[in-house]
């Protein structure tokens, strides 16, 4: 704990050291010319250290809005979508309310009525900027600024994920029927061949292979949060992958190349009157007709994907199965898309039916009293 010692200047005047010890072992003294003041600090200093807040006063009297700018520089390691809503939940959530407190000062009682605020607004949001805060102030903690996170309401953070609805067939086939004919097949691939938006609009000519049936998937349009849309890679490492077209769909892909596609390698499969990439705000108009046609105005495009592997697991595809055809980086993700669909669930009633029916009797032959051979 930490100690008050006196001592006197040359002129005879009092100084006061307040001396306390850190976790890793380094000692710390701050000196007062009152011995009240001294006195103040101390318990201070004790206070922090039982509530297990702040270990380092100095340096954790840095603001959160400058611990998390040099958070923010020193992560090179994410993309640029991520950054770009990284800064705007801390532009527009954090900082207001949080960014000229000391990272030192911020007690949990202090995040609980932040988080509680924002989410009384914004659910989603409040969860992600309550990830986002906790994982700055996770790393000062590894940085020895402060001993303990002041994150700690329970069950915020957690990723709610809303239950999507799964499209039918015959829904697909209407949306995809009512959008001009150079923009079915994108909507078939989202659905069969369980591409996300970005992924479909980075097509070229050059990703499919007509000779063995195959669609490789490299790039994909992003649009960070604010920002105009960038060409990069797919949203995760697993996202760069082949995958096998359904027969189903390969006719269209074939006529579709033959109708809207330039012949150099790299010429966009879902293109422009000019040839430049199709611009996902015009795909989303389109979109928007495809699926009032279809009498499901509810769907989002992405639902077409979670549609399709929706499919897949009821075709019997395992989560290994699921996770290559749909780019996902880990289990968990594969397994939002295996949900049961009404003809699924008849199959499982019927084969638990068929328990219930009693299994033909045979009768046996009496047996001749002579023995089993008759002699």
């Amino acid at each position: 704990m930490a100690h008050i010692s006196k001592r006197s200047t040359r002129t005879g005047e009092a100084r006061y050291d307040v001396e306390w010890r850190l976790p890793d072992g380094n000692v710390r003294t701050r000196t007062f010319t009152r011995r009240k003041d001294a006195d103040a600090f101390r318990a201070t200093v004790e206070t922090q250290r039982l509530r297990g807040v702040a270990t380092d006063p100095r340096r954790a009297r840095v603001t959160v809005l400058g611990y998390a700018s040099a958070w923010m520089d020193r992560r090179t390691d994410i993309r640029p979508t991520t950054r770009a809503k990284y800064q705007y939940l801390l532009d527009r959530h954090i900082v207001p309310v949080l960014g000229a407190r000391a990272v030192g000062e911020v007690a949990p009682s202090v995040v609980r009525g932040w988080y509680m605020a924002l989410r009384g607004e914004h659910q989603v949001t409040a969860d992600d900027a309550y990830r986002l805060l906790r994982a700055i102030l996770n790393t000062a903690v590894a940085d020895e600024i402060i001993s303990r996170n002041p994150c700690q309401v329970k069950g915020a953070g957690q990723v709610r994920s809303v239950e999507r609805p799964v499209a039918s067939l015959a829904e697909v086939q209407a949306a995809v029927d009512a959008v001009p004919e150079r923009l079915r097949l994108a909507l078939q691939l989202a659905a069969w061949c369980q591409l996300r938006r970005g992924e479909i609009l980075g097509l070229q000519r050059r990703d499919v292979d007509l000779l063995h049936g195959d669609l490789r998937v490299e790039r994909a349009w992003t649009a960070p949060m604010g920002q105009t849309p960038v060409l990069g890679p797919p949203k995760t490492e697993a996202g760069v992958r082949t995958l096998a077209i359904p027969g189903n769909v390969l006719p269209q892909v074939i006529d579709h190349l033959e109708r809207f596609v330039g012949t150099a390698p790299d010429a966009w499969l879902f293109a422009t009157a000019t040839g430049t990439p199709l611009s996902p705000r015009n795909f989303n108009r389109a979109w928007a007709d495809g699926r009032r046609a279809a009498g499901r105005p509810d769907l989002h495009l992405h639902d077409l994907r979670h549609s399709g592997l929706t499919w897949a697991a009821a075709s019997g595809a395992s989560v290994a199965d699921l996770m290559r055809r749909g780019g996902h980086a880990n289990a968990r993700a594969a397994l939002r898309y295996q949900h049961s669909t009404r003809d699924r669930d008849r199959a499982i009633a019927d084969a638990l039916a068929s328990l219930a029916v009693p299994a033909p009797v045979t009768e046996l032959q009496p047996r001749d009293s002579r023995g089993m051979d008759g002699s």
